[in-house]
């Protein structure tokens, strides 16, 4: 329940500028990166014009009906967690600038008291204290949720646009692709490619695929299956495959699987690959 006092609200109103712009002295500006560093004027009246708004928006609580007054605030917040500069820096410091904030919203309390001095008991006086806080606790509780609920999602669409290009298949000419795959690759990494490469190559109308093997550091006995399996499903498609690049250690690992090479070409180097399909074609 919250405790609503229209000449407390009216009073905070007032200071909220003042406060923003006390907040704004008393940030550290030395830290490296983040939303609060910015010596741009234009990021700097935007930062400002931002506290101002959360100060407006907090204050209405001792003015507006409860589910209005919340509806208003988790709305900025769903802002600021989405702003881009607030998703750039590290949240502990926005989290930190909220307790600051707080600390500056109990002494305008204070103040307010000392004005009205002997109008307020002690248990109205920690009741509004007490608010400031309770409220405090559900700000950075619902920021920090829609914060990692907007990171999470920006997270997932870069990681899918990484796999998107950890598995280019380039055409080479009219039947001829490259897939040259690079790093470390794991099982799941794995079933990606065979997916990508099989849509890929049908999309790109490619009837003889190079996989260039000699940027793969590692490769464990499941993955060294899984490629394998990349090549018997593109024959299934009328894909001829050539592997180049292969390390000693892979070749051993397909040796150890008992995995055949019959049914691939196989070359040391990828422009040797390259000639050999262009030579064919």
């Amino acid at each position: 329940m919250v405790y609503r006092n229209e000449e407390l609200g009216d009073f905070l109103m007032k200071r909220a500028w003042e406060v923003t712009e006390d907040w704004y002295k008393s940030l550290d500006k030395s830290e490296s990166f983040g939303v609060y560093t910015s010596t741009n004027l234009e990021d700097v009246k935007l930062l400002k014009t931002q506290n101002y708004e959360f100060h407006r928006r907090f204050f209405q609580m001792f003015i507006e009906e409860e589910a209005k007054f919340k509806e208003g605030l988790e709305e900025w917040l769903t802002y600021l967690a989405n702003d881009a500069q607030h998703l750039a820096t590290p949240v502990h410091f926005i989290a930190r600038e909220f307790f600051n904030l707080r600390n500056q919203y109990l002494k305008l309390i204070k103040e307010f008291v000392s004005l009205n001095k002997g109008k307020y008991s002690e248990e109205t006086i920690e009741l509004l204290n007490q608010q400031i806080l309770d409220t405090m606790d559900e700000v950075v509780t619902w920021f920090m949720e829609e914060h990692h609920k907007t990171s999470t999602v920006r997270l997932e669409g870069q990681q899918e646009m990484i796999n998107e290009l950890s598995s280019p298949v380039i055409k080479l000419n009219s039947n001829v692709g490259l897939l040259p795959l690079v790093g470390d690759i794991d099982t799941a990494r794995a079933k990606l490619i065979l997916e990508k490469t099989l849509k890929q190559c049908s999309d790109k109308r490619i009837n003889h695929l190079l996989i260039d093997l000699s940027g793969v550091v590692m490769i464990d006995t499941m993955v060294a299956h899984q490629i394998f399996q990349i090549i018997d499903a593109l024959s299934l498609i009328g894909v001829k495959t050539t592997l180049s690049g292969i390390r000693p250690e892979i070749a051993q690992t397909a040796v150890q699987l008992g995995l055949g090479f019959d049914n691939v070409s196989v070359v040391s180097t990828l422009s040797n690959a390259i000639d050999a399909s262009l030579i064919q074609v």
